[in-house]
């Protein structure tokens, strides 16, 4: 009577909806994030959690196992803290204290060199030094800032007692949620779908989740054994940095291999066997080892990576860099998996 079309209104009201739906995400961005962070957290703890599962008597169900997985993850999180952390703290001080000594020393002329090469360190050096002395003053208003920064930093330390605690709820109720998902659909074709659609992201989660600590552990072992051997300065700080820097998808290691390089150009390190090292350890990551641990569910061509990579950091810096790549290989699952059960209804019809 109004002159309003019902499809329009019905249309625009969806829009409506799906922009509050938007919105409320982004001011709820933070916790969102923390329990992402216990979902991926309880992927990692799962396999633990199944093989002890397993070991114990059936009867006593499944909360002994997460409270065994929970007491071997804190044991061997304390025992990596005593021995390894003191020696990154240890490394990570001398270095500090040592730098703008091997600076100075990396910016003398060296004898055997061309003098295009000596000009060109002088006047990166020198380009560094007027950067510093430049932005001094903007240094030091920053500090006050910075301290009111750790403040933040400090209360934001509950999460980290928060998200196992989140993660144990996960892994202890992970299939009545499931069901509970499920039973919001009604049409028994779509409730296939859905179950089919949380087979697949659980399989993908899981084998992402493996991979990137697995990575991440073989890249620390692989650089702290050879930077040992070749007597490279800072061999676990910088293996350390190498482990880390594993969970960012392809920026990250390159990140970690100019950084690399570059402490141990300045050290007085072999800087061609540690190249060398990073090169080979790279080209079998690549091709061997991360396709392996993988899987199929993560196949993601790497300008799709890198796209993921740099939007997700310019969205919502490490964070969203982190996540950049489960998200991409999220949204193609659900496009397969809904692309074929068109596909065979099509068929079927």
């Amino acid at each position: 009577m109004l002159g309003i079309d019902r499809n329009a209104a019905r249309a625009t009201w969806t829009v409506a909806l799906v922009l509050l739906a938007l919105a409320l995400i982004y001011l709820a961005r933070t916790t969102l994030f923390v329990f992402v962070l216990a979902l991926l957290f309880a992927y990692l703890l799962s396999p633990l959690v199944n093989l002890l599962d397993r070991i114990l008597p059936a009867r006593t169900g499944r909360t002994p196992a997460l409270a065994l997985a929970y007491i071997l993850v804190v044991a061997a999180v304390v025992f990596a803290g005593m021995h390894i952390g003191s020696l990154v703290a240890e490394q990570a001080a001398s270095l500090a204290k040592d730098f703008p000594h091997r600076l100075a020393q990396w910016e003398r002329p060296s004898p055997g060199a061309p003098a295009a090469v000596n000009d060109l360190k002088q006047q990166l050096i020198g380009r560094a030094r007027e950067q510093i002395a430049a932005h001094s003053g903007t240094l030091m208003a920053f500090v006050p800032a910075a301290g009111l920064k750790a403040v933040a930093v400090a209360g934001n330390l509950i999460h980290v007692v928060i998200v196992p605690i989140l993660a144990f709820f996960f892994l202890k109720d992970g299939r009545a949620i499931r069901q509970q998902l499920l039973g919001l659909v009604d049409d028994p074709r779509r409730r296939e779908l859905a179950d089919d659609l949380i087979a697949d992201i659980h399989l993908l989660l899981a084998q992402y989740m493996r991979a990137l600590v697995i990575l991440s552990l073989a890249a620390f072992t692989v650089y702290s054994v050879f930077f040992l051997a070749i007597g490279v300065p800072y061999p676990v700080l910088l293996a350390a940095l190498g482990g880390v820097l594993e969970f960012i998808p392809m920026l990250g290691p390159l990140v970690s291999t100019v950084l690399i390089v570059a402490v141990a150009w300045v050290s007085g390190g072999n800087v061609l066997a540690v190249l060398l090292i990073m090169v080979a350890y790279r080209m079998v990551t690549d091709y061997v080892l991360s396709p392996y641990f993988m899987g199929s569910g993560v196949e993601l061509h790497p300008l799709a990576v890198l796209f993921g990579v740099f939007a997700g950091a310019e969205i919502a810096g490490i964070p969203g860099a982190f996540l950049s790549v489960p998200v991409l290989a999220l949204a193609r699952v659900v496009w397969v998996r809904v692309r074929k059960a068109r596909t065979a209804a099509c068929t079927a019809s």
